[in-house]
């Protein structure tokens, strides 16, 4: 009998060990959508399952708000916003993303992550900032990051993109990692500072934004993959970079 116990044991703890090293990071991309529904949607999950799959994490894409449980969200290591729009989570499913991220998950939100959930104050601090109006059409500008290693020459790049301007400047509450020139186009509204990318604490938790991801050529750029991934490595806890 003391064989079969000691063998028993021997085997929870060797399952246990090995538990790890089969159960891959996993992320969570959600579109769901209350409002304007983007076309670049399902290229911005493609991308992100390619992106997520160099990072060897398992990547599930879904719009159904009942994904947002505490058992479920458990799961994940990084939530993504992939330009959900609108009123997308009750307040049960609110109170479930707030205690993911307070204990240390990861969110990343993509351009209109930034048009969601109005009612509730607590995803305004948690996205940064929320959007107020964008010039009319796709305009060029230049882009200035904070960091080296995104652009392919230094840190500006010519961008093509909706240019959102949001209700406020994030910079006091965030860590700015973009910012967008209005003297390039029109329709600019937050003057000579325009942050269009940053990253901050939550809890104990992570969150990523990016105003950028209307269009669906973007996602074919490299440059922009570069900014997306690095958002997904800050969002998981990889990288204190952002």
């Amino acid at each position: 009998m003391k064989y079969i116990l000691a063998l028993l044991l021997f085997l929870c703890l060797t399952a246990t060990a090995a538990a790890p090293a089969d159960d891959p990071a996993r992320m969570l991309v959600f579109t769901k959508t209350g409002g304007f529904r983007h076309d670049s949607i399902p290229v911005a999950v493609d991308i992100l399952r390619m992106l997520g799959a160099g990072l060897g994490w398992q990547v599930d894409h879904g719009e159904d708000s009942t994904a947002f449980s505490p058992r479920n969200l458990a799961r994940y290591r990084v939530v993504v916003f992939a330009n959900t729009t609108g009123d997308v989570l009750d307040e049960t499913q609110q109170a479930a993303l707030r205690e993911y991220i307070e204990r240390g998950g990861g969110y990343v939100g993509i351009h209109s992550a930034a048009d969601t959930e109005y009612d509730w104050p607590w995803y305004e601090s948690l996205v940064g900032a929320w959007f107020r109006s964008h010039p009319p059409g796709l305009q060029k500008t230049r882009l200035s990051f904070a960091q080296d290693g995104i652009a392919t020459h230094g840190r500006e790049w010519q961008v093509t993109d909706e240019l959102y301007n949001y209700r406020s400047n994030p910079r006091p509450r965030v860590r700015v990692v973009a910012t967008i020139d209005e003297r390039g186009y029109t329709g600019g509204t937050m003057g000579a500072d325009h942050p269009i990318a940053w990253c901050h604490a939550s809890g104990k938790g992570r969150a990523w934004y990016t105003g950028l991801g209307h269009r669906a050529e973007i996602y074919a750029d490299e440059t922009f993959r570069r900014h997306l991934l690095r958002g997904l490595r800050h969002a998981a806890g990889s990288s204190t970079d952002c």
